[in-house]
């Protein structure tokens, strides 16, 4: 039996909202009937084509706007641009992110300094713009979308790691500020899911190893993982309707695996 999830109505805004991860998120409040504005980069034509498809195929608003998450006035100007055109700002889900690897010694400046932008102070921005207009309504919840990397490390993952264990301690500072508020923050720390990115990384490692890609999913990429199984998108849009319906009101502050084991240990 489908789940009523009381959000129709609401308005969302999902960073890096494009593809992956956060593309699935979006359609999974839309079909709840949740307005929702999509954010990242991309070709323009099939953005707009899959914001049409998106629109067409629920009850909801679906609109674009292209904040670069390195900007902070841009962001601003995102959680402004919900608030103008649908209302008010119910849901916040920050999941914008890029990776990069190497080792400390040899991490280009540039690359820690973009990453830190986007996978750690864009939160920061976007959260700081939402919170007002969550308070005044009496009621808002923030997801941010951290990684099993925000609770372990992992070697030559420096700027990941470091962005990601700030996205879980910026959540639980959040939340002790908010708790009174009727606003939630929580993080979702998933294991690895197979999106474009990794299937990419899929690709090239098989290459670099000189093995069949079924070797480096098993091996390498969910060598951590201990079902040895990806994160199905559909898993952590179900933590997420979980976490901004009234059923997810006493939770804040959490940290919230879904990781096929990986942070048991």
């Amino acid at each position: 039996m489908a789940v009523d999830y009381n959000l129709e109505g609401q308005t969302a805004v999902i960073t890096g909202s494009t593809s992956g991860i956060g593309q699935a998120m979006a359609a999974a409040l839309a079909e709840q009937g949740v307005n929702v504005v999509l954010n990242g980069f991309g070709d323009p034509a099939k953005i707009e084509a899959y914001r049409l498809a998106m629109q067409k195929s629920t009850n909801a608003r679906v609109l674009y706007h292209g904040a670069d998450m390195t900007k902070p006035g841009e962001i601003a100007d995102l959680i402004a641009y919900a608030q103008a055109e649908l209302g008010r700002l119910d849901i916040l889900v920050n999941n914008a992110g890029i990776q990069h690897v190497s080792p400390v010694e040899s991490f280009p400046d540039d690359r820690w300094d973009t990453l830190i932008a986007i996978n750690l102070s864009s939160v920061f921005h976007a959260t700081k713009a939402a919170i007002p207009l969550m308070k005044a309504q009496g009621r808002g919840r923030i997801v941010n979308i951290a990684s099993a990397h925000g609770l372990v490390a992992s070697p030559f993952k420096g700027a990941y790691v470091a962005a990601k264990f700030g996205v879980v301690g910026f959540t639980k500072a959040c939340a002790l500020e908010l708790a009174r508020s009727g606003v939630t923050a929580n993080a979702i720390c998933p294991g690895y899911v197979k999106t474009p990115l990794v299937e990419a990384q899929i690709v090239d490692q098989a290459k670099a190893r000189g093995i069949a890609p079924e070797r480096v999913i098993e091996e390498v990429i969910l060598a951590a993982q201990p079902n040895k199984t990806f994160v199905e998108y559909s898993q952590l849009a179900g933590m997420l309707l979980y976490l901004v319906s009234d059923m997810g009101a006493s939770t804040t502050g959490a940290a919230l695996s879904i990781d096929g084991g990986w942070t048991a240990a």
